[in-house]
């Protein structure tokens, strides 16, 4: 990977309380920054990770997040999240906790902007039928196409395929998960057994990205962020979607103990009001229990520099035994009871034919795609074409795939 040094060394962040904070010596500084694919110059007034998030959020792949599922399809409602609701919920949370633990806050944000843009459309659902059609030609992870998406698909700029995002940016966009292989490249984990996906494999410098370390602190924040967001909101989500109660949350930890708070203090209070305070107590709760749980790991470890974070072999910042049980009792709560309630089993069974319909269609017919999509082709390539039209329908909105599939098809189903 060639290097292009760029920006200039950032002294101070946004503290706690007033004023500012110098960033911790294990914080990502951006003059130290390993560079570039494609070397540019720098920037007299942007560092290289806010540089990264400015092209992030002006990218085709996130303006399309506005019209891409959560958990519900586009037209029920306009009060559930979309991705890109949860994307910025996400950076938010992200965002504060780097300020806590005087990190990197623009880089923290950047990787909390950019750790969805691989996502299909229909949310999980469309993420599954791709990777069954696709299972012949490696399959798909939308972890994995988020890096594809920014280093390869994005074809905004003059002299280079993707975002040419920096090194630290894709290294933590690539790690969202913790490493990816042991120290002899083996993979591991959730690539243990079927290897690393295609998508990422395609990326000539991927092994510079030293796969076998943990991720800087900053995508270590982003990443628990995404727990944090998911598990409120999911939560307000399925209470105003009517799949649950709140009487269905009392024996849950901590969101029961909110409950009897709530009553007790403001007794009578309506539905909408006591959704918003059970989200925003364990919103509070989740964080200052990261922030705790992270600076005594850090009293512990006396790391001197990121890199002294990604050699820790241990993720620094993480929730405590505690709220990781917590944590694994909301999702548990949610698994049968919002994402596979049967309402929207329902919808993810129409949904998913939709996706497979589609990818039928376009390998039979690739002339249907755009010529861009076409563009490159080799005849009789089964597997070129197959990942091609998985890009193609992977970077669709909700409402653009059902739009082409009636195009092509009399049964497209109403998906409500």
């Amino acid at each position: 990977m060639r290097i292009c040094r760029a920006g200039v060394r950032e002294a101070t962040v946004a503290g706690l309380g007033f004023g500012t904070e110098p960033l911790a010596p294990f914080a990502v500084h951006p003059d130290d920054s390993r560079g570039r694919r494609y070397p540019e110059t720098a920037s007299p007034t942007r560092t290289p990770f806010q540089r990264d998030r400015d092209r992030i959020i002006h990218s085709t792949t996130f303006r399309r997040l506005k019209h891409k599922t959560q958990v519900f399809v586009f037209h029920e409602g306009d009060h559930y999240r979309t991705r890109l609701t949860h994307t910025l919920e996400v950076a938010q949370i992200g965002r504060a906790l780097a300020r806590a633990l005087r990190l990197n806050e623009d880089l923290a944000e950047a990787l909390a902007l950019a750790h969805d843009v691989g996502h299909t459309p229909f949310g999980h659902t469309g993420e599954d039928a791709l990777d069954a059609c696709l299972s012949g030609f490696g399959g798909f992870d939308h972890n994995a196409q988020s890096f594809r998406a920014v280093t390869e698909l994005e074809h905004s700029y003059a002299e280079f395929d993707g975002l040419n995002l920096s090194w630290e940016t894709l290294e933590g966009l690539v790690k969202h998960n913790g490493p990816l292989t042991d120290a002899e490249g083996r993979p591991i984990g959730r690539y243990a057994e079927k290897g690393l996906p295609v998508a990422l494999l395609a990326y000539p410098h991927l092994f510079d990205l030293d796969l076998h370390t943990f991720a800087s602190a900053e995508a270590q924040a982003a990443a628990i962020a995404d727990d944090i967001a998911y598990d409120a909101h999911d939560i307000d989500d399925g209470l105003r979607a009517g799949l649950f109660s709140l009487g269905d949350l009392s024996d849950l930890p901590l969101i029961g103990g909110f409950l009897d708070a709530i009553e007790a203090k403001y007794p009578g209070l309506d539905q909408h009001r006591t959704i918003h305070e059970i989200t925003r107590r364990l919103i509070t709760a989740m964080v200052e229990d990261v922030i705790a749980t992270s600076l005594s790991a850090l009293d512990q470890l006396r790391p001197g520099s990121a890199d002294d974070i990604r050699r820790a072999g241990l993720t620094i910042v993480t929730f405590s035994e505690g709220m990781a049980a917590v944590d694994a009792a909301i999702k548990g709560f949610l698994f049968p009871r919002m994402y596979r309630h049967p309402e929207v089993m329902r919808v993810r069974r129409d949904a998913d034919r939709v996706v497979r319909d589609l990818f039928d269609k376009y390998v039979m017919h690739p002339d249907m795609m755009p010529e861009e999509w076409r563009r490159g082709l080799v005849a009789g390539d089964e597997a070129m074409l197959a990942r091609r039209v998985g890009d193609y329908i992977a970077g669709m909105t909700d409402r653009f795939a059902i739009q082409e599939h009636r195009r092509w098809f009399d049964d497209t189903p109403e998906l409500r």
